[in-house]
């Protein structure tokens, strides 16, 4: 035991007088970021600058573009009046039907996203154009697909309200006018075709209320047998295919 306990002791000495020794060898050396402001030279330094800037302003607001100028929004609203149709709450989860109507919104935009990527980006990249060219050159196949599908009425709603006369040509439509046109269109389009999705879904609420009250179950909440019900039907019915399907095909290809 003293042999024992004697050797511990040495051990435990020689890992204390050790640790400077491997502190001293391992040196961590500590890297030395140095960010410094320096005036332009150029006006050409100045329009870089300023056109950086601008990029990054426009990343910062990349959700806000998604959901201003794409179909996301006509998607993440019917997917919305599914989940209240069927009395799911938490089922899928809002991340899981986010994240469908993103990509499907990728599926249905990708055409237009290549256009602009050809048309647009790709030549300013190689300085082809500037920076005023690569927002006329990218905004047309958004404005191009945002015309398909806004009803005329809510691009003469917003004229009025912004005091303009008629119109010649579409291109003479402001865009400022187009896009608040497009969203209402978007939230229109959305509220018409999850009113339709909600209705079968009421006629079984309404046929289960009415069946447990004349049977005197009036105790016995009627979300417990309609429930389980309004999912059979909606898988039976391959409800998932219909619905994607259904909104993938309203858009223009």
């Amino acid at each position: 035991m003293i042999v024992k306990r004697n050797l511990i002791l040495f051990i435990i000495v020689l890992s204390i007088f050790s640790i400077p020794v491997f502190a001293q060898q391992t040196t961590i050396p500590i890297p030395n970021i140095n960010i410094s402001v320096q005036p332009a030279k150029t006006q050409n330094q100045v329009a870089s600058s300023l056109e950086i800037l601008l990029l990054i302003s426009l990343l910062s607001l990349g959700p806000s573009l998604v959901i201003s100028l794409t179909s996301y929004v006509r998607f993440i609203i019917v997917f919305d009046f599914l989940k209240r149709g069927l009395g799911t709450q938490q089922m899928p989860p809002a991340q899981v039907m986010a994240g469908l109507a993103l990509f499907m919104t990728i599926f249905v935009m990708m055409p237009v996203f290549t256009q602009i990527n050809s048309e647009a980006i790709q030549p300013y990249m190689n300085g082809k154009i500037d920076l005023d060219g690569l927002y006329y050159k990218g905004i047309e196949p958004l404005r191009a697909f945002m015309f398909k599908i806004t009803r005329p009425n809510d691009i003469a709603l917003f004229l009025r309200v912004a005091n303009i006369g008629q119109v010649a040509t579409i291109k003479d439509i402001p865009t400022y006018i187009l896009i608040p046109a497009f969203m209402l269109s978007e939230l229109k389009t959305a509220f018409n075709i999850g009113i339709l999705i909600m209705m079968p879904f009421l006629v079984i609420d309404m046929l289960v209320s009415a069946t447990l009250m004349a049977m005197g179950m009036i105790m016995l909440p009627p979300i417990m047998i309609s429930l389980p019900l309004k999912i059979i039907v909606f898988v039976l019915a391959d409800g998932w295919n219909l619905i994607v399907g259904s909104l993938i095909r309203a858009f223009p290809r």
